[in-house]
Order: C-alpha cells, then sequence, then structure tokens
C-alpha cells in the first residue's frame, strides 16, 4: 500500500490554473489531478495562507473519494488565499470564476466547501460567468450527453442539491427549511458509523459517541448518531464545548442542532475551549467522529481515547490527523493499526456521491432515494474493505489499497 500510495502520490498534477487577482492581493489555484474518465471534479475552499501544496493534496483526496462515490472521473479542487470575512469576497469569487469559467465549461466541475458556500455563492456566480451549473465540465467532459439530456441533468441536479428536506426522518425541523447540502455529509459519517458495527458485529444503539466540529457536518452527524439511539456524550466545537457522560438525549441534541449559530455551537453550559479540550479526549466513547478542519487530531489525543475504549472513527473531515502527508502519516497509520478507523473518502462522501446521483439519468427526487443511495453508497464500500480485510484492524490501509489499485 506504501508503495502505492507514494507513486500516487509523487505523480504530477494533469494540470495547474493559477490567477492573481487584479483588484485585491487574492491568489487562486485550480489544480487538476488528472482527467481520468474525461473530467475532474472537487469543490472551491477560501481561507488565508492557503497554498497551491494545500490545493494538490485536495485535489488527490477527491479522486480517492470518486472511487467510491463516482463518477469514475479525476480528483481536482480550487483554493482561494483570502480572507471569507474581507468585505472584497463577492468581487474576488466573482472574478475567480469568471477566470475559471473555460475550464467549467469544458472539463471540470466544482461546489463549495470551506468558507465558500453552493448554493448562495458557487450556482449564482457560476451562472453570472456564463456556466450553466457549476458541474457542467463533468456534463460535458465524462458523460457527454446530447443537449437535450444535459440540459435535463443539469436541471436534476440543480434541483436536486437544494431541495427542501420534507421527511421528518431527514431534517430536524421542517419549517427551517434544511435541504440536502446541508444534511447529506453528515449523514454519511453517521451511517459508516452504523453500517460498520453491522458489517463488522453489533449496533450503534446504546455506544457512546464523541463529535468534533458542529459545522454543516458535525451538527449534523450528531443529530443523526442520537436519532440512532448512540449516546452523544461531548461535543467540542471552536469556542468551547459540551459534556455528558450519561449521553445527551436525542430532544437535547436536537435543540442543540437548532440553536446553533451558523457553523457555531451554541449552549448555556458551554465549557471553555481550553477545559473541554482537556477533559474531552479521555472520556469513555466507542465512536468518534472528527467533522472540525484537517489536520487537527493529535497522537496523544488518539492514545487517550483509545485507553477510554474507543471502538471506531469514522471522519466527517478530510485527513483529520496533525500529519504533514498528504495521506496517510505516522498518526493515521498508528490510529489504523489500533482501532477502526473508517478513511474519510468512504464516511464523509455524502455531497460527492449526491452530484453523481443527479447526474444519472432520471432518478427518484424523494428524499428517502436520495439518502438511502448515499447510505448504500457507504455501505458498499465498507463492505467491500470488510471482504479483503475482516479484522478491525488496518481498515483505512485496506481501503486505501483498493482505491489505489483503480487509479494506478
Amino acid at each position: 500500500m506504501k508503495e502505492l500510495l507514494k507513486k500516487y502520490e509523487e505523480k504530477h498534477p494533469e494540470i495547474v490554473f493559477h490567477w492573481t487577482d487584479p483588484e485585491t492581493e487574492a491568489e487562486g489555484w485550480t489544480v487538476i489531478n488528472s482527467l481520468r474518465g474525461g473530467a475532474a471534479g472537487g469543490g472551491t475552499r477560501m481561507r488565508p495562507g492557503l497554498d497551491m501544496n494545500e490545493v494538490l493534496s485536495l485535489a488527490k483526496t477527491m479522486e480517492v473519494k470518486f472511487t467510491v462515490s463516482g463518477p469514475a472521473i479525476g480528483g481536482a479542487k480550487s483554493g482561494i488565499n483570502f480572507d471569507p470575512r474581507d468585505p472584497r469576497k463577492k468581487g474576488v469569487l466573482e472574478r475567480w470564476y469568471k477566470a475559471v469559467s473555460p475550464l467549467l465549461k469544458a472539463y471540470y466541475g466544482t461546489g463549495g466547501d470551506l468558507n465558500v458556500d453552493e448554493i448562495h455563492e458557487v450556482i449564482p456566480i457560476t451562472e453570472e460567468s456564463g456556466v450553466w451549473h457549476p458541474q457542467e465540465g463533468v456534463f460535458n467532459g465524462h458523460f457527454t450527453p446530447t443537449e437535450a439530456d444535459k440540459i435535463n441533468r443539469i436541471g436534476q441536479l440543480r434541483h436536486g442539491v437544494i431541495k427542501v428536506l420534507e421527511n421528518t426522518k431527514y431534517t430536524p425541523d421542517i419549517s427551517q427549511k434544511y435541504t440536502v447540502a446541508d444534511m447529506i455529509t453528515g449523514y454519511g459519517v453517521a451511517e459508516a458509523a452504523r453500517h460498520y458495527y453491522e458489517i463488522y458485529g453489533g449496533e450503534v444503539k446504546g455506544k457512546r459517541a464523541v463529535v468534533q466540529g458542529f459545522g454543516n457536518v458535525g451538527a449534523a452527524a450528531a443529530y443523526y448518531l442520537a436519532q440512532m439511539g448512540a449516546k452523544i456524550v461531548g461535543i467540542i466545537d471552536r469556542v468551547g464545548g459540551v459534556i455528558n457522560e450519561e449521553g445527551f438525549t436525542f430532544e437535547e441534541i436536537k435543540e442543540l442542532y437548532l440553536e446553533k449559530d451558523g457553523n457555531t455551537l451554541v449552549a448555556k453550559d458551554m465549557i471553555p475551549f481550553d477545559e473541554i479540550n482537556a477533559k474531552i479526549w479521555s472520556i469513555p466513547t466507542e465512536i468518534f467522529a472528527p467533522c472540525a478542519a484537517s489536520r487537527l487530531i493529535t497522537k496523544e489525543q488518539i492514545s487517550q481515547m483509545i485507553d477510554s475504549g474507543l471502538e471506531v472513527i469514522s471522519c466527517g473531515a478530510n485527513v483529520p490527523f496533525a500529519d504533514k502527508e498528504i495521506f496517510f502519516g505516522p498518526i493515521m497509520e498508528y490510529t489504523d493499526e489500533r482501532v477502526s478507523l473508517i478513511p474519510d473518502f468512504i464516511s464523509n462522501c455524502g455531497m460527492a456521491r449526491v452530484f453523481a446521483y443527479f447526474m444519472e439519468r432520471r432518478v427518484q427526487m424523494t428524499d428517502d432515494a436520495i439518502f438511502n443511495d448515499t447510505s448504500m453508497t457507504i455501505k458498499n464500500a465498507i463492505k467491500n474493505t470488510f471482504d479483503h480485510n475482516s479484522t478491525t484492524k488496518n481498515i483505512s490501509r485496506t481501503a486505501f489499497e483498493i482505491a489505489l489499485n483503480q487509479l494506478l
């Protein structure tokens, strides 16, 4: 696996598009790792300090993810080095998407990512730049449909991603108009834990869980895990967190979801960050869902969780471990050898799978059909890994071997 990984990591990307904004200090890159299947896909992120190497590593991560979620295309990513809180953000995005629009028309599909919103920024701004939909390049490069078929499928994709959830099984509150895009990634993280126990033995109900991060992914993961009967014993977010070693009730988790301020946890019994960061890693727990930023989890934190009874990690964040390597660094390897580690490209593939689902010819547009499709995609990937290695250790190593053998 390590030889395959080294070969994959060292392979040069096919296309690197570099942009400097004429009106601000913003700088951006689109990295297309390969045009496998005639196209490539990956979202657009923005943060101060971002560089080309970060975008490259994310593009390679996307390519691995597509081996699970489909379609069978190459990985790509866009990144802009700019402060998303700057009032000039909208102008930067407008000029960026105008510059990158020829790629988006021909062979590259994008979406939202860190600090860039799919529905309120990516879709309307790319439309202004003459792109029918931010995934148009994937249609043209990979599917090569007729004009009429492309119009139908883009309509399906456009409607599906922003579809307001109507089934009470999937939404915390119908009146709040939560969409598929709001909930699907966190749903997949929770489903990955459920399928893990189904396949390897056991059940989620009654298991204690800790969730890191309470943005779209973490909050939804906590909501669905609690709905399954897991006991959420701790949540740690940027500013602080909450602990209840007996487990919060489903109603309490639902209330925390509804009360969050944007992507931030709000709770009346909030424990300050330094205090909860010193406590939470040693709380007895079986399930850990890291859903905050990339590269945060230290070896010491993982060791404490393992000593406290940790069984499975379902990754909501891409590359959650504080390794410098693109994929399989020493902390990830240490973790994978000791507990069941479901890799990010399986557990957090929900949004990528939704894109792939809506790109197919006429699919069902019900909440059940959309969410079940993501669930089954994740289940099949975990089952495939189990078929290659039925032990509860080295799950990520096995999953990477399966993916890389498709890509190399």
